[in-house]
């Protein structure tokens, strides 16, 4: 038995993990990815399949290192696979990759041997983010002034200029984003981003836009923050 687990390319100078103890670091690892992963859940967006591959992070990266352990060249090489971690279809949260790269962090300490260290640094860890989650550090942000405003126009108005007057008396800046065409060319959708003068004078903006674009749809709406934002 003892055979089974020993390397084909052991030498005497390898050393060499004993059974016990790789199950002990896998077993914490694991205990500690699934902390990891309950405290994350905690009032927030999440997939299952995002809350599993946190829960197992830390597991994978404990064995990875385990294996590589006393050998600079092939921790180099880890290092450089770790990198490649990103999110390959929905772009994450700066949150997302913190938690992962906790996660991470907990699995190499495990690697390492230092089982107290991990269960001290994981625990230190969620319990700083269950605070900030709950005290809803970052969740109570100012809004922006910044709006969306989309105007539908007719092919044969000049929408260079028929808003001017408009614009002028109600906002402070405005910023053409996009032109496009729509219901094969009859129409024209615009899309501005504005600063009001006065936020309370939003309903007389959008009649007197209306009286202007043939009462055809204008649609007003906060601003986003890009996917890439962190």
């Amino acid at each position: 038995m003892h055979s089974l687990f020993t390397g084909l390319f052991d030498t005497s100078t390898t050393t060499v993990i004993s059974v016990e103890n790789f199950v002990l670091c896998m077993v914490v690892a694991l205990i500690l990815g699934a902390l990891i992963a309950a405290v994350y859940t905690y009032k927030s967006r999440y997939t299952a399949s995002f809350v599993m591959t946190l829960a197992m992070l830390p597991a994978i990266v404990c064995i990875v290192i385990m294996m590589v352990n006393g050998n600079v060249g092939a921790g180099v090489a880890v290092a450089g696979a770790f990198s490649l971690v990103r999110f390959r279809s929905v772009p994450g949260t700066a949150k997302d990759i913190g938690t992962i790269f906790m996660a991470m962090a907990a699995g190499l300490i495990c690697g390492m041997g230092y089982l107290g260290f991990a269960v001290l640094f994981t625990v230190i860890m969620v319990v700083v983010m269950f605070i900030l989650v709950a005290a809803g550090v970052g969740t109570h942000q100012k809004e922006r002034p910044e709006k969306v405003l989309k105007i539908t126009v007719p092919e044969d108005l000049n929408y260079d200029e028929a808003f001017d007057e408009v614009f002028e008396k109600y906002t402070k800046r405005i910023e053409t984003v996009s032109v496009k065409t729509s219901n094969m060319g009859s129409l024209y959708k615009l899309t501005y981003h504005v600063i009001l003068n006065n936020p309370k004078e939003e309903k007389a903006f959008l009649d007197d836009l209306r009286c202007r674009n043939g009462n055809l749809e204008v649609a007003m709406n906060r601003l986003e923050a890009n996917n890439s934002e962190l």
